[in-house]
């Protein structure tokens, strides 16, 4: 299985919504860095499984948009806890969804919060 994985840091706000969070539960903020793996059996035409700089463009968009947002404030958690585990789900399933390829058998994400604990969440292509 050939694997491609890019990272990036950031920093994003945000509170949680469960009951007796704690400190947690006020707004706060977090260095996340985001790993995304990609695998694959197959290479192309070129011997990659994906071309990075097109990997690397897709992750740099998601953060973009992430990057010093509160995401308790943005509509793909509204009604959810915004958990990491959560984030990581979502980054994972949007950059499934813009990588153009047919080699791809999973995309992974985890994602760390200030280098003492990740959560990561794989989806199958």
């Amino acid at each position: 299985m050939y694997t491609v994985t890019v990272t990036r840091d950031f920093v994003a706000q945000h509170w949680l919504t469960v009951p007796d969070p704690g400190p947690e539960g006020d707004l706060h903020s977090h260095h996340l860095t985001v790993e995304v793996q990609l695998e694959g059996r197959q290479l192309g035409e070129y011997g990659y499984l994906v071309d990075i700089d097109d990997l690397k463009t897709v992750v740099d968009g998601l953060v973009d948009r992430y990057r010093d947002a509160t995401f308790n404030d943005l509509p793909e958690f509204e009604g959810h806890n915004p958990s990491v585990e959560r984030f990581s789900r979502l980054f994972a399933e949007r950059v499934a969804g813009e990588i153009e390829t047919n080699r791809l058998d999973a995309v992974e994400v985890t994602t760390w919060e200030e280098d003492a604990a990740a959560a990561s969440y794989a989806t199958t292509v």
